[in-house]
């Protein structure tokens, strides 16, 4: 497997994570969470502390930095895990259902979120969802995988303009064609799954 045309030879630390369950250590506040991922790469102390505090702003923490995570919300936690992973500036976000866990408001929320920070930035965001909607609204290209063993079903380009407003996009006519045609490829794979299931009892 190639990456930027070189080999993967591991993880390193042009790659970032965000799981449906955060990595927030409990005995750190908001700012030493986000702090901590600087100090393991050895990213000195002034410079640290001035991406911290960057970081926090754009993710709407600043005030929060002594709060602890048992002291927050859902919402403002994977707001903290967000900024814990893009404050290394890694090249490649590699995303498992990290807004699965939220209420629907606040999923909307963090998606647009997620847009604002990324539009621009180059980056390049694998992200992994069985939400639909969500793939379609976030993504350039849609990949649906079929139910097992996995591999690849079918590949769609997304050709909805950016800058996205998450909100409106939905009412675009091709999204509505575009999440049709993908229903109809992941319905077979939705049902597989439950035959399988069923036979084995």
């Amino acid at each position: 497997m190639l990456v930027r045309d070189r080999p993967v030879a591991g993880i390193t630390d042009s790659v970032g994570f965000l799981f449906q369950r955060d990595a927030l250590l409990p005995w750190k506040n908001v700012h030493d969470n986000v702090l901590f991922p600087l100090q393991l790469r050895g990213v000195p102390g002034d410079e640290a502390r001035r991406r911290v505090d960057a970081w926090l702003g754009r993710v709407g923490l600043r005030g929060f930095e002594a709060s602890y995570p048992h002291q927050l919300s859902g919402g403002m936690r994977k707001r903290v895990a967000l900024a814990q992973t893009l404050v290394y500036d890694p090249e490649i976000l590699l995303m498992d259902e990290p807004f699965s866990a939220l209420d629907v408001q606040t999923r909307n929320l963090m998606e647009a979120e997620l847009l604002g920070l990324w539009q621009g930035s180059g980056k390049t965001v694998i992200f992994v969802t069985h939400d639909l909607e969500e793939a379609i609204a976030l993504s350039d290209e849609v990949v649906v995988m079929t139910a097992g063993p996995a591999r690849v079903k079918a590949r769609y380009d997304v050709p909805l303009p950016r800058p996205r407003d998450i909100e409106t996009v939905r009412f675009d006519r091709r999204f509505t064609a575009l999440y049709q045609s993908m229903w109809n490829d992941l319905r077979d794979e939705v049902l597989e799954s439950y035959a399988r299931a069923n036979a084995a009892g």
